[in-house]
This record gives C-alpha cells, sequence and structure tokens, in this order.
C-alpha cells in the first residue's frame, strides 16, 4: 500500500519534535496509526475543544484517501476518571453517592460531546478507548517505571523520576534546570524534584478507586495516555495529536512515560498541534463572559443571536491553517456560512479530489489554501455540471459538503412522538430523560428548538432536519 495518487507531490507535516517540516513516511503503509488528545468529560466541549476534533478528522479522511480506509487506525480517547470530573459531580448532583453523580456527570457530557463533534461533520475515530477501561495497564506500566528507577513513592503517591531521564523536555524545549528555579519548593516537599509528576494518587473512602500494590487509588492524567495509544497502537506509533496547550506539560510526560517504560527513544514519530482559539479579540474563559460551547452554537440565541449550522462551523475553523490561531467571531461564522451558500450540493461518485485540494492538504494540511481551491472548483461545477463529481469528491475529503436531506425518507411521525415524550419528561422534571432523547434526535441531525405558548405559558418544541 502507498500514498501514490496520480500527480500527488506528498503529505508533509510540521512536527513539533523537529520545528521542521517533513515528509510523512508511515512506520507500516499497511497500519497507518495516529492518537489524538480527546475531552475529560466534565463539561461541555468549548470552541476551543472543537477544533482539534476538526483538524485531525480532516487528517484523518487525507490518510484514509492515500492509504485507504482500511489501513489508518484513529485513536481518540475520553478521559471519565478525573478530580474536575469528582468536583462537578458534587456540584451538580449533591445529593447522590459520588460514584453515582460521577456516573452521571460522564455519561451526559460523553454523549454530548458525541452529538456536537457529529453535527460538526467528523468521522467516527477508529478506536475510542476510555480511561476507566484501562486502569489494570495503567499499573502495569507504574510497575515497570518503578522497576527501572523512573518511578518512586512518596506521601501516598507515585511519582515520575524527571531526573532520571536525560532527554525529558525534548518536545517543549523546557529545561528541568529553568522549572527548578522557579518552582515554590515547599509545596512540593515529597517530590525529588519540583518537576516530577502524580501517575498514582491514594483515593478517599467515597472517591472513585482501584486497587493497586500502593493502595487504593486513581491514575494521574498523563499515564492514561501513554496507555491506551501503546494498547491500540504500539510502543511507537506514526502521529500524536492535540492542541498547543498539551505540548507541556501532558504531551512532554506522556513522552517521558512512554519512551521509559518501553526503552524507546520516542513514542510518536511526529508531533502535530494545532493553535489557539480566542473569541471576538479576547482568551476564552468564564469569568470574561465569552466562553462558547459547540452546543451553544447549535442552539438559538447563544452567540450572535442565532443558531448556527455545524458545517458553518465547520468550515469557519478550517478557513485558518491549523497551527495558526483563530479568532472565533459572529463576522467569522457568517463568512463561513455566505461561502457555503454559493455551493451546490455534492453527489455521490467515485471521483478523485482536484490536484489543487490535495496539493494544498499535503503541504502540512493547509485547509485554507484547499477552501480557496474548493472555493474555485464550486463555481466551475455551478456553471458546469460535468465539474461536478471533482467538486464532490473535493469538498467530501474536507468534510464540508452541502448534502441534500430527503426529507420524505424520514419518519416524522417518531421524530413527533419522541418530542412529545420529551416533553411529558419536562413536566415531570426528568432533565435527564428529556436531554437523552435531545441528543439521540440531535446525533440524528434532527435540531430542535424550544419556546413557550404565548397563551399558556407551557414549553413547545419545533424541529428541522440539520443539513
Amino acid at each position: 500500500m502507498s500514498a501514490a495518487k496520480p500527480g500527488f507531490k506528498g503529505l508533509k507535516l510540521t512536527n513539533t519534535l523537529t520545528r521542521s517540516k517533513e515528509d510523512f513516511v508511515p512506520i507500516d503503509p499497511e497500519n497507518v496509526r495516529m492518537y489524538v488528545c480527546g475531552p475529560t468529560v466534565y463539561d461541555f466541549a468549548h470552541i476551543g475543544n472543537a477544533r482539534p476534533v476538526i483538524v485531525f478528522d480532516v487528517l484523518f479522511r487525507l490518510l484514509r484517501h492515500l492509504y485507504g480506509s482500511e489501513h489508518v487506525t484513529y485513536v481518540r480517547n475520553i478521559t471519565d476518571v478525573d478530580d474536575k470530573i469528582n468536583a462537578r459531580a458534587l456540584r451538580d448532583y449533591p445529593d447522590l453517592p459520588l460514584n453515582e453523580a460521577i456516573a452521571r456527570v460522564t455519561e451526559k457530557t460523553a454523549n454530548q460531546f458525541h452529538a456536537d463533534v457529529k453535527a460538526l461533520g467528523c468521522l467516527e475515530p477508529s478506536v475510542e478507548p476510555r480511561a476507566t477501561q484501562h486502569i489494570d495497564g495503567m499499573i502495569s506500566m507504574i510497575q515497570s517505571l518503578i522497576e527501572k528507577d523512573h518511578a518512586y513513592e512518596a506521601s501516598g503517591e507515585v511519582l515520575f523520576d524527571t531526573a532520571s531521564m536525560p532527554a525529558y523536555g525534548g518536545l517543549s524545549k523546557r529545561n528541568l534546570e529553568d522549572q527548578k528555579a522557579g518552582a515554590r519548593i515547599a509545596v512540593d516537599e515529597h517530590k525529588k524534584s519540583p518537576g516530577d509528576f502524580v501517575l498514582w494518587k491514594l483515593s478517599t473512602g467515597d472517591e472513585p478507586g482501584w486497587e493497586s500494590p500502593w493502595g487504593r487509588g486513581r491514575p494521574g492524567w498523563h499515564i492514561e495516555c501513554s496507555v491506551m495509544s501503546e494498547h491500540h497502537l504500539g510502543k511507537v506509533f506514526d502521529i500524536h495529536g492535540g492542541g498547543l496547550d498539551l505540548i507541556f506539560p501532558h504531551h512532554e510526560n506522556e513522552i517521558a512515560q512512554s519512551c521509559c517504560a518501553h526503552d524507546t527513544d520516542k513514542m510518536a514519530n511526529y508531533w502535530l498541534h494545532n493553535g489557539f482559539v480566542q473569541v471576538e479579540g479576547r482568551k476564552m474563559s468564564k469569568s470574561e463572559g465569552n466562553f462558547v460551547t459547540i452546543h451553544d452554537l447549535l442552539e438559538p440565541d447563544k452567540f450572535g443571536g442565532r443558531k448556527w449550522p455545524g458545517e458553518v462551523l465547520r468550515l469557519a475553523m478550517l478557513m485558518t491553517h491549523y497551527r495558526e490561531p483563530i479568532d472565533f467571531s459572529v463576522k467569522r461564522l457568517e463568512e463561513a456560512e455566505r461561502l457555503l451558500g454559493k455551493w451546490p450540493e455534492v453527489i455521490e461518485t467515485d471521483a478523485l479530489p482536484s490536484g489543487e485540494v490535495m496539493d494544498a492538504l499535503g503541504d502540512d494540511l493547509n485547509t485554507a489554501a484547499a477552501i480557496q481551491a474548493l472555493h474555485a472548483l464550486a463555481g466551475e461545477a455551478a456553471r458546469d455540471p460535468e465539474k461536478l463529481a471533482v467538486y464532490s469528491a473535493s469538498a467530501t475529503l474536507l468534510g464540508v459538503a452541502p448534502v441534500a436531506v430527503d426529507i420524505a425518507s424520514l419518519d416524522t411521525g417518531s421524530i413527533e412522538a419522541r418530542i412529545a415524550e420529551r416533553l411529558a419528561f419536562f413536566e415531570v422534571k426528568n432533565f435527564a430523560e428529556a436531554d437523552r432523547i435531545r441528543d439521540e434526535l440531535v446525533s440524528e441531525g434532527i435540531q430542535l428548538m424550544d419556546s413557550k405558548d404565548s397563551e399558556t405559558g407551557k414549553r413547545v418544541t419545533a424541529w428541522e432536519v440539520k443539513r
């Protein structure tokens, strides 16, 4: 299996590890492997979280096109054990036992994440492991690190000994001595070095925990991805991706754990990181009042006084190169919407994407240039139906294809019945079941719009098909 395509110049990717653009050469063309850090399911995903999901979905599509869909394995994890989840569970469900409250939070948040990313036109990853499914593997890796003198027990924790790895800091280019100089030693008296990080910590009686050689406890964040990636992709794989904010400490610490546990000099050959997202010129934060979730954009009146289709959000993200920062704004969404409105609907086709689109994506996933080429193709297809196939293949490769929905094929009776059932759940204040039905409908492409009846004041729900 080869990435060779007629006229294709090849795929180059900017590798954070080397700070250079390199030719992509997979370890095994029969199984191209990519791991991307997924959500910690304690809150709805925000638009900053949406960017890596969209960016690496485009890369997944491109790799499938180059090597064949059966020759690409894409793993995106879900972190479902974390202190932030515990805190959210205590806040939202104070009357429930903690473990039951945690289950409620993680289920609701994971379901919403799946509905949101589907609305953004993202393919499902090949595998979506959850951290709680790999606790035994984490315990085994921690034991290996202790045996190899890369980890130690202290004050009820197991910590990674950063000084035991001479190459530590190679991804972020952060010097251990610089970290020591700025550290508050008093806070970390139990650590050998201020930069040492937690692999395992003890759990109190009501906190989630698993039995281990070091007592009942739970894993640190970083060990989770090291174990899940190795389980599904092997000790060394092709691509590891995520947001720029994950370079340090998360990805740096993943490399340290994995390389020291497996006696390898690398964890992945190519490290890709997308740029930050700010909102209307400011860093996104709840204190600033500009914290925007994907769900907010898909709902009425939450951003810019209206709701935005998922394909508009996707295109707005792809109009900027993935490594550059994005200023997310109503103006950007309106620009993406105008662009989509000028493009014809796609057709099913066996045609190949255009050379211009392929070359743009091959040049470090330059989606901005690919969108420009696609826009020119859309104009040609509108004038010449014979160009529609190449346009359609190109739009589908980017995942920004406007698609017609056959309303007649929908079971409208079933939709109306489920909406009625949802309203009945609201009447008895069973919000969890009402949310479940909404999430199911959203995942099927049905957008709900709630309002109040002007005469009775009761909730009424209209619906429409999202393209």
